[in-house]
């Protein structure tokens, strides 16, 4: 039976009848007993005996708490600084409806918390991790390391996260090949003028003239960077070895010439289009991989798969029309022994889908 702390008894206290539930082991009476503890505390101010108390509780019936409590609870802990650090874990790795209003805000999460969270909770768990108010430096370059569009993009967004220099340096890196990170980026206060010139080269035009408004940068020096990289790019090399369609040297250089299009600025959902109509699988694969942050050997699983649906997800997830993916699907399958095989229920039919959301789709698909 739990032994509750000493409280004050007055008119009206609800102690008798605590007591009287943690005398009934019914699963019931547990989860009133675990609500009228956490009322007290609220109530009476938690001591170290009755937060200890309510922690007890919580662990005896945690597997046995029904979701519509739990999620009550986690909205009702996330500003106590009294919680149970060991609550406060449970739940924050319970779904993410539970577990988001504590990983946005509750007090006792220490950055150990957050790092279990990355390594072991789901994508939408760890994009809240990212933008939690004030997070510290040591967690910040932890999710800058693992390198997720998703919680890179939710990071950069984050005002009050603390990004060293460094870190602010890598990310901008890591927005040559993830799109989705370069406005946040633009208008981050770790923004040097050095990094921005850098990102001038391959952001998009209303980007460039952000960029250019907040820094003063001189649009036509940079402008003929541009024009040069993108010329390289496009233009075949005279001391290019000889490849055959599928030998790993072809392979390269198309990977590299998708690297030089997205440095550059150039590289769009409408080019993948015309390279696959360019029977150009290679190119079209890299591209793919570049835009939505995917690794190209996810890409090649879904090229692979038996089913179209994983490669609909990231082609959504870069911005591809959906009109003109089964056309896309067809050429592609000419071009690859029939695979992706499948239709993927037709899955375009059921209309658009967020970036992250495709992403995420993908991901349940073909995992890291």
């Amino acid at each position: 039976m739990t032994v509750l702390p000493l409280m004050r008894t007055e008119p009206g206290s609800p102690l008798p009848d605590l007591v009287a539930l943690a005398r009934n082991p019914s699963v019931d009476a547990r989860q009133r007993l675990l609500m009228g503890v956490l009322t007290l505390c609220e109530n009476q101010g938690a001591s170290e005996e009755s937060a200890k108390a309510f922690g007890d509780i919580f662990l005896t019936v945690a597997d046995q708490i029904e979701r519509d409590i739990r999620k009550v609870l986690a909205s009702r802990l996330a500003q106590a600084d009294w919680a149970p650090r060991s609550v406060v874990n449970v739940l924050m790795m319970d779904e993410i409806d539970i577990a988001r209003p504590l990983l946005a805000a509750s007090p006792v999460l220490q950055d150990e918390d957050m790092m279990r969270v990355l390594l072991e909770a789901t994508l939408e768990h760890q994009i809240e991790v990212a933008l939690r108010p004030r997070l510290s430096g040591r967690v910040s370059d932890a999710i800058i390391d693992r390198g997720e569009p998703a919680t890179l993009t939710a990071l950069a967004s984050n005002r009050t996260a603390q990004i060293s220099g460094e870190g602010v340096r890598r990310l901008v890196e890591h927005s040559r090949r993830i799109a989705a990170l370069r406005l946040p980026l633009t208008r981050h206060p770790g923004l040097t003028e050095t990094l921005a010139e850098q990102m001038y080269q391959w952001v998009g035009t209303a980007l460039r003239q952000s960029i250019a408004a907040r820094f003063e940068i001189d649009e036509a020096r940079l402008a003929g960077v541009v024009e040069q990289a993108t010329t390289e790019a496009m233009a075949p090399s005279p001391t290019a070895p000889k490849t055959t369609p599928d030998s790993p040297e072809r392979d390269e250089m198309e990977r590299r010439l998708i690297d030089k299009l997205h440095a550059a600025g150039q590289l769009k959902p409408g080019y993948l289009v015309r390279a696959i109509r360019e029977k150009r699988l290679g190119l079209f694969l890299h591209g793919l991989a570049a835009l939505s942050g995917l690794p190209a050997a996810d890409i090649r699983k879904a090229l692979a798969d038996n089913s179209a649906e994983a490669l609909y997800y990231a082609c959504a997830a870069i911005g591809m029309d959906r009109a003109v993916f089964p056309a896309i699907l067809a050429e592609i399958r000419h071009l690859n022994d029939g695979m992706p095989a499948g239709d993927g229920g037709s899955v375009w039919h059921r209309g658009q889908l967020s970036p992250s959301s495709a992403l995420r789709s993908f991901r349940v698909l073909i995992p890291a």
